[in-house]
């Protein structure tokens, strides 16, 4: 059980460095939305964060807290995880 929750950790780490880059290039302001890369990043972490969305709306209507809540959820899972090994 244990390579297996440990190739699970690799992934939750993978997809915190996904969502981090998602973070990040929401602060470049002239960022071409079209960019391959853009694309990518946001089709790979939409499934997560769509959902969140929708439990907790943007505050004051333009900030969005998903991709910290989708960090929360990751770290407590990991910490679960790794509490199982």
């Amino acid at each position: 059980m244990a390579p297996i929750i440990t190739i699970i950790l690799l992934l939750l780490r993978l997809y915190s460095f996904v969502l981090l880059a998602r973070a990040l290039i929401s602060w470049i302001p002239n960022l071409d939305p079209y960019n391959p890369a853009v694309q990518i990043l946001y089709q790979v972490t939409e499934p997560v964060l769509e959902p969140i969305r929708k439990l907790i709306p943007p505050i004051g209507g333009t900030l969005d807290i998903s991709i910290i809540v989708a960090f929360f959820a990751i770290f407590l899972l990991s910490e679960v995880l790794t509490s199982m090994m």
